[in-house]
């Protein structure tokens, strides 16, 4: 039976800059995905717990504040404690490439920048996620 892919979309720490991250929850929305969204300043406990209770299959952060080196490792932390390593991480903000490189390297799966397309984040989803629930 095929079910509705469930996306949480995080938007943690300081930073008040959310219009990307309703835009993109939005755009999954009406790519027929359930989402949820957990509106600013949220920490990373807030985000898992969260996840937890949703039982999402996949944790998208936007980060613009320039703290995604301590933002991401940080969740990805707390997803191994509570037993989400099969919830895919992935986000978007400004990131600089090395940032990219490094945070791919610890278990982010996908960072979105500037630019990026909503059919490149869904195609994303259909390849990295909706194979996970069939399999």
């Amino acid at each position: 039976m095929d079910r509705k892919i469930r996306i949480l979309i995080g938007k943690p720490g300081l930073d008040g800059h959310d219009r990307g991250a309703k835009v993109i929850a939005r755009a999954l929305r009406d790519a027929g995905y359930e989402v949820i969204y957990t509106g600013l300043h949220q920490t990373p406990r807030m985000i898992i717990n969260a996840a937890i209770q949703e039982d999402v299959d996949a944790i998208g952060l936007s980060i613009l504040s320039g703290a995604h080196n301590y933002l991401f490792p940080q969740i990805l932390e707390l997803m191994r404690k509570e037993g989400l390593e099969d919830v895919v991480l992935f986000g978007g903000g400004i990131i600089p490439d090395e940032d990219v490189k490094e945070l791919k390297s610890i278990g982010v799966k996908e960072l979105f920048r500037p630019g990026t397309r909503i059919s490149e984040v869904v195609q994303f989803i259909e390849t990295q996620i909706r194979p996970m629930l069939v399999a």
